[in-house]
């Protein structure tokens, strides 16, 4: 049959790779091929010199047969593979070719045909697209010279192939890391310190507004957990499947604003090599937590009002809208409303962002939370710094750490127990040795210059510590693990200590609450 040439050529081409999953191309090509040259099977390989390893990337079989995925070339017939023949060979009888015939009758191909085979290479791999015929002197140079047209095609086709393969098991892998985070990130925030105490208010505002989509703003200090807490308000959601984006306004440049949260063109700007999706658009069908509100440039904060309005963005350089469903979780420990009067931060963004707005409490206002947190943090760092045993607490110490202002909140009580870990992972912690102290010309802490304070006497701060130290030890008193070992003092020293504050013996044992954690 008489054939156009570059027909064949474009009609292979369009076929072959005009889709990326490999096996539908390869049925596609095939169909078309066999109008021209003999095929009753095909088969796309990689070659790996290394491993003596001849993959089957695609097959094009009869219907009940099986194709072998791997197989493995005998050494002694390595080089043959490779340097046997330059473009193609023609194997018309494969019992004369026995470096070849070993090969087929090792996978039970012993009857009679004849092979057609292309070489090429691509990505570091040697590459063969093996045609296979029943019988005898089938392939001529005629067919071989229409296929040898075809080894750009082929070989692009193996290197999309291969890309697409990669693709799908980075998304796959993705999608096992996303689903562990998840959890993860889930069994932090049903397991907050201080959720029955000094944060079960804010807790409770948490999951009134988690059914919604209303935007949510958390104030508070550097370093209180607004982050947990956007996390727990995601999770609580009924976004949680989606993804949960986090930006740290105050980290991005105001010049590269625009373009980290809402995307960009492909040559938008310079540098702007291909397009971008923003967080925005990665956000959709999820939630954006926006830290450091306040930082957000005056052109950021036009844009920020339009999502809120019209639910959608603009890329930069871009020249339609696009819409977006993403929740808005926004966190400052700046003061809005002054920025407000003094034009920093539109007063329009303000009263959209203050919907709902949570404040969340600093350590020196949740004191009751300190044991906890302080035990909470010292296993937990224990265990990231490999360390075999967990140091004892020096007596006194958490007297000392309860009367702190904390202006660095929780995260500056997680740096200071890293830190004594680290210095006196082998015998007692010094914690208090580690505080910033402020100066005595200073004059007031910040507690004592807030009048709503509760300022608790010595008594009652004992009396709550011990009974803190008594859930975490489950009501034991002395042994291994016990409140007595935890506090660093003899066990009759904590039973007069508990006499004297009236604290019950039995009620510790027999009624504790669950943990808090």
């Amino acid at each position: 049959m008489h054939v156009d040439e570059n027909e064949f050529f474009r009609e292979t081409t369009t076929r072959l790779c005009g889709n990326l999953d490999i096996r539908t191309a390869m049925q596609d090509c095939s169909e078309y091929i066999r109008q021209f040259v003999p095929l009753e099977r095909m088969y796309l390989q990689l070659f790996d010199p290394h491993t003596n390893l001849l993959r089957i990337v695609s097959s094009v079989i009869r219907e009940g047969e099986e194709g072998s995925k791997i197989l493995h070339i005998a050494k002694q017939y390595t080089e043959m593979w490779m340097h046997a023949w330059d473009g193609y060979q023609i194997i018309n009888n494969p019992r004369d070719e026995p470096w070849f015939w070993n090969d087929l009758v090792r996978i039970g191909r012993t009857a009679d045909v004849s092979l057609l085979i292309i070489r090429m290479k691509t990505d570091g791999w040697l590459c063969w697209v093996a045609l296979v015929a029943t019988g005898t002197g089938v392939y001529t140079e005629t067919h071989a010279r229409l296929m040898v047209q075809l080894q750009k095609p082929f070989t692009i086709a193996v290197a999309n192939a291969l890309r697409h393969e990669e693709v799908l098991r980075l998304k796959s892998l993705f999608a096992d890391e996303q689903q562990s985070l998840y959890k993860e990130l889930k069994g932090l925030s049903d397991n907050i310190i201080g959720k029955q105490s000094g944060l079960k208010r804010v807790l409770n505002l948490c999951r009134d507004v988690a059914p919604l989509d209303t935007p949510v703003l958390l104030l508070g200090e550097t370093g209180s957990g607004k982050d947990l807490l956007a996390h727990t308000i995601h999770n609580w959601s009924p976004r949680n499947q989606g993804p949960l984006v986090s930006v740290n306004c105050g980290a991005i440049t105001e010049t590269l604003m625009d373009s980290e949260l809402f995307g960009h063109e492909k040559g938008a700007f310079t540098g702007a090599v291909g397009q971008k999706i923003g967080r925005f658009e990665r956000a959709n069908g999820g939630t954006i937590f926006l830290d450091e509100i306040g930082e957000l440039s005056f052109s950021g904060q036009v844009k920020l009002l339009r999502i809120l309005q019209y639910r959608e963005i603009e890329r930069v350089g871009g020249t339609r809208p696009i819409s977006v469903d993403t929740r808005i979780i926004a966190a400052t420990n700046r003061h809005l409303e002054e920025m407000v009067v003094s034009g920093q931060f539109r007063k329009d963004l303000w009263f959209r962002l203050n919907v709902y707005p949570i404040n969340v409490p600093p350590l020196r206002q949740r004191r009751e939370d300190i044991p906890e947190l302080l035990y909470y943090f010292i296993e937990q760092k224990r265990a990231e710094l490999k360390l075999d045993i967990t140091p004892m607490l020096r007596p006194g110490a958490i007297d000392q750490l309860m009367s702190y202002d904390w202006p660095g909140n929780v995260r500056e009580l997680a740096n200071i127990v890293e830190r004594a870990l680290i210095r006196n992972h082998n015998g007692l912690l010094r914690l208090e040795e580690l505080l910033i102290l402020r100066p005595d010309d200073d004059h007031e802490s910040t507690e004592t210059a807030n009048p709503t304070y509760e300022i608790l006497n010595l008594d009652e701060v004992n009396s709550m510590h011990i009974s803190r130290v008594l859930k975490l030890a489950k009501g034991r008193i002395s042994g291994p693990g016990g409140a007595a070992e935890l506090l660093g003092i003899h066990p009759n020293t904590l039973r007069k200590r508990m006499d004297k504050l009236g604290i019950s013996y039995k009620r510790v044992q027999q009624s504790l609450p669950p943990p808090l954690r």
